[in-house]
């Protein structure tokens, strides 16, 4: 007898949608077919989809240091309550940023204490951090992490070209991949001084499409150069994707990752909404945002993560020149692809989990993980395709109840996150108090992406 099966569900694998059993022992899958035999507990899944939990490879839970913020008790929390069950957490934010193995293991304890969710962790690539790449390698960090502009931070500066050319070479030799937030530090200092940057159009104005492609132009020669394996963080338009593609089909070991903010608003909606829905890159407008759908739809787009990049309410009331930039929208990125996907632009259902669960597990060699198969994870997701609802301020489980997805109505609800077997939350309500456990990449690096 097994210990669950999840009981008359329509299953999303990489070859499509068929109704089956979940059948789970311990933490894994073990079975799945028609009619399984019982389990020690049954779960109902007759009229809801089951899909591979996500895995968001960008978030931003500051902790240590800046819990108030956003903390991984918060986090992981709303990370569950919209269908995730692993999240990776970027290097900067905290404090310190996670760039030396001592750092790394701070951060390590503080999120095996707190997180509900499974979670890995990225180092950081700053000019005085090569030295530390491979100490962080052997901790067990999914990759590193580069800025080519200022990154808002003086303990996180930006890599200029030498110093993103000798990580991009460290990280080739140790089979880790590098991400890049790609925006021109020199476009951006000289469209500042152009525009300013003190009302959303300048903003706008201040951060072109242009410094975004030619950052991307640079960091895929200095990959091509060094044999390193390109990640390129929240990539904000069709055009971006197409450059990036393009590299990757001359053979550029590179992946794409958007944001569901780039998928769901544009400018006009930073005009509409302020300072809650700024970010960096800025929203595009709506004919980049229409390309970036067409590549979603066409599969050059191979991970969508949230970028969730929150901060205590007084930073966002700023004037708009100095108000945080980021977006909270962790527990919402399954209810965007969803919504503005599957239901709006007929976006397989496979494809969409592959962006969210199949390609992050695969892209940064996590074994086992995100995908809906025997011997995995039972990291998985019950969704109501038919049900709909609005996102109130109180249904948020972060730290601080504001994003600009508040008011919108998704279709597309999740009914219950399981990770490795264990119901977390239901009906946006999280049932555990179990935490989760750090997870590190395979001994093998993965394969590129296709």
């Amino acid at each position: 007898m097994t210990d669950v099966v999840i009981r008359g569900g329509h299953i999303v694998t990489e070859s499509g949608v068929e109704r089956a059993d979940v059948g789970i022992e311990g933490e894994i899958i073990t079975a799945i077919g028609v009619e399984l035999p019982g389990g020690l507990a049954e779960i109902d899944a007759r009229g809801l989809h089951v899909l591979p939990a996500l895995i968001d490879v960008h978030v931003h839970f500051n902790e240590p240091g800046h819990e108030s913020w956003e903390g991984a008790a918060t986090g992981s929390r709303a990370l569950a309550a919209g269908g995730g069950a692993l999240f990776f957490d970027m290097p900067l934010n905290s404090v310190p940023c996670t760039l030396t193995p001592g750092e790394f293991e701070r951060k390590r304890r503080a999120l095996a204490a707190a997180s509900i969710t499974d979670f890995a962790l990225w180092g950081g690539l700053t000019p005085g951090s090569l030295d530390q790449m491979q100490a962080l390698a052997d901790c067990g960090v999914v990759g590193f992490k580069a800025f080519m502009c200022d990154s808002g931070l003086p303990e996180f500066p930006k890599a200029d070209p030498d110093t993103l050319l000798a990580g991009m070479r460290i990280a080739a030799a140790v089979g880790l991949p590098v991400a890049v937030h790609a925006e021109s530090d020199a476009r951006i200092q000289e469209s500042q001084r152009r525009h300013g940057s003190d009302t959303p159009a300048a903003f706008l104005a201040s951060r072109p499409l242009d410094a975004e492609l030619e950052a991307i132009d640079t960091a895929l020669a200095l990959a091509r150069e060094t044999g390193a394996r390109l990640h390129i963080v929240h990539v904000s338009s069709g055009t971006g994707v197409v450059l990036a593609t393009a590299a990757k089909a001359m053979g550029v070991d590179v992946s794409i990752e958007t944001c569901p903010h780039y998928l769901f608003f544009t400018r006009d909606d930073l005009e509409r909404l302020g300072t809650i829905a700024k970010c960096a890159p800025p929203l595009r407008d709506a004919a980049e945002q229409d390309a970036l759908w067409k590549c979603v739809r066409a599969g050059y787009v191979d991970i969508v993560g949230s970028d969730h990049s929150p901060a205590e309410p007084s930073m966002k009331q700023s004037p708009f020149a100095s108000a945080w930039g980021g977006i909270a929208g962790v527990q919402s990125a399954l209810a965007v692809m969803l919504d503005r996907g599957y239901h709006a632009r007929g976006l397989p259902l496979e494809r969409l989990t592959s962006m969210l669960a199949q390609h992050p597990a695969q892209r940064f060699g996590i074994d086992r993980k995100g995908s809906l198969q025997v011997g995995f994870d039972a990291d998985l997701v019950l969704v109501d395709l038919d049900a709909a609802a609005t996102l109130g301020s109180s249904d948020l489980l972060q730290r601080h109840p504001f994003s600009p997805y508040v008011g919108e109505t998704f279709r597309g609800v999740v009914r219950r996150t399981l990770r490795r077997g264990e119901t977390i939350a239901m009906d946006g309500r999280v049932v555990t108090e179990r935490r989760g456990r750090f997870v590190r990449p395979g001994e093998t690096a993965s394969a590129p992406l296709s």
